[in-house]
Order: C-alpha cells, then sequence, then structure tokens
C-alpha cells in the first residue's frame, strides 16, 4: 500500500499531537513506580503535591499549576482514607496558592492520629509552608526553602498596603486603599490566627503567635528564601534529610524541553590508567 505525502503528513501530525499524552502517561507509570519505592523503604502512605510547568493538553501547551480547592478536596480525601495508624509523607513542591485550600489540607495534616512528614526536595512556599507547619516533621533538602505566609491582596503584600496607609494623614489617602487596607488588615489576622492554630500543638500560645507573626506580619518579601538553619531556628520542626527515593521521584516531573536553559551531561567516571 502506497502512501502519499498528504497521508504521511497527516500521521506526522497525529504522531505530533499525541506525544505529549504518550510521554505523560509514561511518567505517570513511572511516578507510581517511584511512589510505591518510598512507601516501601518508609512503610508509610505517600502523598504528593507537585507544581511544575508541565506539557499536559493534547497540542503540548504548558500548564503552571498552585494550590487550588481542587488539591485540597484530593489531598484530604486521600488522608481521610489512611488507615489512622499509617505514617503519611506529603512531598511538597509549590509557589503557593490560595490560602483556603492550604488551610483545609493543613488541618487535615494535623487531624491525622500518626506521624506526618513534610518532605521539600526543593520548595513549598507561601501556602506550602501553611501545609507544612501542621506536620510533625519538616524533611528538607540541604538548598531546600520555605517561605513567609504573609498574604497577598491584589497582588499586593497586605502588611505593606496597611503601612502605606498609615504613613499618610486618612483625607489623604484614595478609597482604594482604604478598601484594601481593611481587607487586607482582616487576611492577616486569619492567617496568623490560622498559624497559630496549627502550631499550638507543639509549641505553647505565646510562642506559636510571636511564630505565626514572623511568619505572616510581612517582615520578609514574600519570596524569602527560609532556610533550614532560619526554620529551626524559627522553633519548625525541621531536619535536613531528603531521601534519594524522594529525589528520584522529582525527576519524573520534567518541565518543558523548550522553556528550559539549564543543560549538563552526565558525569563521567575517570578511566583506570593501563600499566
Amino acid at each position: 500500500m502506497s502512501l502519499d505525502f498528504s497521508t504521511l503528513l497527516l500521521i506526522a501530525f497525529a504522531l505530533i499531537a499525541l506525544q505529549p499524552l504518550l510521554m505523560g502517561r509514561w511518567f505517570a507509570v513511572r511516578r507510581a513506580q517511584a511512589i510505591r519505592a518510598v512507601e516501601s523503604a518508609h512503610s508509610s502512605r505517600v502523598i504528593t503535591m507537585i507544581h511544575r510547568q508541565e506539557k499536559r493538553s493534547l497540542f503540548g501547551f504548558s500548564v503552571s499549576r498552585h494550590i487550588d480547592l481542587e488539591d485540597a478536596q484530593t489531598i484530604i480525601a486521600a488522608i481521610k482514607e489512611t488507615p489512622r495508624d499509617m505514617p503519611i509523607d506529603l512531598i511538597l513542591h509549590t509557589p503557593g496558592g490560595l490560602v483556603l485550600a492550604a488551610m483545609q489540607i493543613a488541618r487535615a495534616v494535623e487531624a491525622h492520629p500518626a506521624k506526618v512528614t513534610v518532605y521539600v526536595p526543593v520548595y513549598a512556599m507561601s501556602g506550602g509552608t501553611l501545609i507544612a507547619l501542621a506536620a510533625d516533621e519538616i524533611a528538607l533538602g540541604e538548598f531546600s526553602v520555605l517561605g513567609p505566609i504573609d498574604p497577598q491582596i491584589a497582588g499586593f503584600p497586605a502588611a505593606s498596603i496597611v503601612k502605606a496607609r498609615d504613613m499618610k494623614p486618612i483625607n489623604e489617602v484614595f478609597d482604594l486603599t482604604l478598601v484594601l487596607a481593611d481587607v487586607s488588615e482582616k487576611a492577616l489576622a486569619q492567617v496568623k490566627r490560622g498559624a497559630v492554630e496549627l502550631l499550638t500543638p507543639r509549641l505553647d500560645q505565646a510562642t506559636a503567635e510571636a511564630l505565626a507573626d514572623k511568619l505572616a506580619g510581612g517582615h520578609w518579601t514574600h519570596d524569602y528564601a527560609l532556610t533550614a538553619t532560619e526554620a529551626a531556628a524559627l522553633g519548625l520542626p525541621v531536619k535536613v534529610n531528603m531521601p534519594s527515593v524522594v529525589l528520584d521521584l522529582m525527576k519524573l516531573y520534567p518541565q518543558p524541553v523548550q522553556q528550559s536553559g539549564v543543560e549538563f551531561l552526565p558525569v563521567e567516571m575517570p578511566r583506570q590508567r593501563r600499566v
């Protein structure tokens, strides 16, 4: 059977269109195997929330992810179906997201009777850090970071909006700024109260309130990298220990090739000299 040019072109187009779906399925199978390896190594239930930019659609368009209510619903269901005496390893890689969704996940983590360890291979910022506050232990890599949990209003730090309002006489402040400052004060109080709620099982009230104010009060920029040393000094249950099985799992969430400017070759072991 002979194929004309138009048929070959159609087949090529179909293969290109289906390639992201096929690669996605292949990575999903590999991830399932890697998750099972972590569970076997730790005798735990592994739940992941990995927000990376991947080719996910039929034509390979990239999709950026953050913590949303769909994540909350899925993770809460996974936690609730986990036996009460089984430890949970929650692997987080996220820039943050909705405070509502992060608090729902955090409360579910805190409510689990057995030990919950949050693993942060690279970063868990903002809402990711809020979730980590509920864990019994936070495992970081050597260069992993957490971040402040200060709320953002209309793209601006809530603490900065309040500060901007207070720097001027009230009659010189725009009505919109007054409205945003009012919302900001409420958001700051709510996030601090939520953080204290998550911290008080391990810390006394005064210590929890001080830590909540430090993390949520706008003392740093929102993208400040909170290292393991700083986090431990603040009183968080941090340890620097990232198992290789967790790092191997992270390799199965690749970025789109065309969007990465990072390249490297495998390390070649030096050859032994022949006598």
